[in-house]
């Protein structure tokens, strides 16, 4: 039994290659698909168990500090990082890329474990700073909760370097299942041991769904005889060159996941429970950076890689160009439908036990406020692995960094006039309609994110441009045929909704989803006709693609075939 298992995940379907870009990426959002679902799933029970309030804002606050130790230190041994060093390596012999995979090993586990002591000593005083809006009761579970968290970043990062490996080797299917298993892990501890001990029951949840996010990646890489090993002589040169790659990478990372640090601090100085909307909200807006955004720069990074190592810069900008329209294609329709269909989704998702109407409305707003700022997150991720794939890390490292400060700036500022001015107030609680609700500042932590997101993202796209000529040419129609298809797709799920909602039922869960479903559904099917009228490339492609049978093929795309 044991070796039909270890079979399974070595030689059978999840150790498969998988063909070209647009297969891989497939692959990819539909394991992303299904994590979400069961995300959906996690978050449904901690709105039916704990709804919006004091409980839960710990609970996501807590993962704050955490996760920014997962980003700085723990992406010493991205992928993003490594996969280029592990082809080459690859390239040179086992022997040679089984040395370099013992030395960041062992260099990973020393200064991970370091790390997570220091910030275990240090957790009480940064807790007290960056979320002082919280009462001292909540601040103890907080800094107790942190505490317990700083588990993930450590088993996730070593998680992280198999992914490499997985990657660099084409084994999509085994990376993808792993965050179904994190998230289910979550799932678990919420069902098994919530109702003993609380909020805590989703923390051991937490710890269960890491070793399981690492243990599905081990079968491949013991049988390729790549496990790692500490050693007590690593080569530092090679730890240097990933050091010197990972710093600016890291410090860019950090960006962003500081950005949310300010989001989640600025929530918990404002009403109860505004942590726990814009966590709500923060979590159903990754739809479609996970599904698309993620996918594609994912299933893209390995031949980028190889395209730029060969000196290919032709093909290379072409890898990048139709990356671009696939993201461009998928992330601005699903942009439209869930702007008009908001309400419905949260409804449907979260609206459960203790999670009520007014909750719904806050979230709803709020995610409205993120999603708008989809199709830039995740442009902005491909540019990212576009410059990190041909080694340049310094500059879009700077580049975020004006782009953070004006982030802060602008959400900053957006509070400020939200609460003293009256004319800006009554626009966008009338415009979110949350004109009734106490807590509707909270809106404006989405929409700074937003507005900086969209900076940023045009700023990096000018410089990806600068160093790589000729990158934007052919994406402008992309950008048209797209924007046109999804408004008129938006108005189409409007006006059915506005007709579906007089068959249905508005206060029962299957009214609710069959008047968001069949609406989506008639939007679809206006999306599809409008491009087909445009003769659009992209739907052309995608279609070949499906009947390509994607599961079928062997690596990831082929020379002549950038799709």
């Amino acid at each position: 039994m044991v070796r039909k298992l270890l079979n399974f995940f070595t030689k059978g379907f999840l150790a498969r290659e998988v063909s070209s870009l647009n297969q891989a990426a497939f692959l990819l959002g539909l394991f992303s698909v299904l994590s979400q679902a069961i995300g959906f799933l996690r978050d449904r029970l901690l709105a039916h168990i704990f709804g919006v309030g004091p409980t839960l804002d710990a609970y996501y606050a807590a993962f704050r500090i955490p996760d920014f130790l997962f980003v700085t230190v723990a992406s010493v041994v991205s992928l993003s990082v490594l996969v280029p060093f592990i082809i080459e390596k690859d390239a040179k012999g086992k022997a040679e890329l089984r040395a370099f995979i013992d030395s960041v090993f062992s260099f990973f586990a020393i200064f991970m474990v370091v790390a997570a002591a220091l910030t275990w000593f240090l957790m009480p005083f940064v807790s007290a700073i960056l979320f002082k809006g919280m009462p001292p009761g909540e601040l103890e579970n907080i800094v107790f909760i942190s505490r317990i968290l700083l588990l993930s970043p450590i088993i996730l990062g070593l998680s992280n370097l198999l992914g490499s490996l997985t990657q660099a080797y084409n084994r999509f299917v085994i990376y993808a299942l792993a965050p179904i298993l994190y998230n289910a892990g979550i799932v678990m501890g919420i069902l098994l041991f919530s109702g003993r001990f609380g909020i805590l029951g989703a923390v051991i949840g937490v710890a269960i769904g890491a070793f399981l996010h690492l243990l599905v990646q081990v079968p491949f890489v013991f049988k390729a005889g790549l496990m790692p090993r500490p050693t007590f002589r690593p080569d530092w040169g090679s730890v240097e060159k990933v050091a010197r790659i990972s710093v600016p990478r890291t410090l860019t990372l950090s960006m962003s996941s500081l950005v949310f640090i300010f989001l989640v601090a600025m929530a918990s100085r404002m009403i109860a429970g505004s942590v726990s909307v814009l966590s709500f909200s923060w979590n159903l807006q990754t739809i479609s950076l996970s599904i698309i955004g993620v996918s594609y720069s994912l299933a893209a990074f390995p031949t980028l890689s190889r395209k730029f190592q060969e000196k290919n810069i032709p093909d290379f900008i072409k890898q990048m160009q139709a990356t671009s329209r696939f993201i461009i294609f998928w992330s601005l329709p699903l942009t439209a439908l869930l702007v008009v269909l908001r309400a419905q989704i949260v409804r449907v998702m979260l609206g459960t036990g203790v999670f009520d109407w007014d909750a719904t409305r806050l979230v709803a707003a709020s995610l409205a406020l993120f999603i708008i700022s989809s199709v830039f997150q995740s442009l902005l991720l491909l540019l990212m692995r576009g410059f990190y794939s041909a080694g340049v890390t310094k500059k879009p490292f700077y580049w975020n960094l004006v782009s953070t400060a004006i982030l802060g700036l602008a959400t900053y500022g957006l509070v400020l006039a939200f609460y003293h001015s009256y004319l800006f107030h009554y626009f966008i609680t009338t415009l979110m309609k949350v004109a009734d609700l106490p807590n509707s500042a909270v809106l404006m932590l989405p929409l700074g994110f937003s507005v900086g997101t969209v900076i940023n993202a045009i700023l990096l796209w000018i410089f990806f441009e600068r160093e790589f000529p000729g990158y934007s040419r052919g994406l402008w129609r992309a950008w048209f045929e797209s924007i046109g298809a999804s408004v008129i797709m938006g108005a189409v799920a409007y006006g059915g909704l506005n007709l579906f909602v007089r068959f249905s039922a508005a206060d029962t869960l299957l009214g609710i989803f069959l008047q968001g479903f069949l609406a989506g559904i008639l939007a679809i099917v206006a999306w599809v006709g409008i491009l087909i009228l445009l003769k659009s490339r992209e739907l052309a492609e995608t279609w070949a693609s499906l009947r390509g049978r994607f599961w079928k093929a062997k690596v990831i795309a082929t020379d002549p075939e950038i799709v």
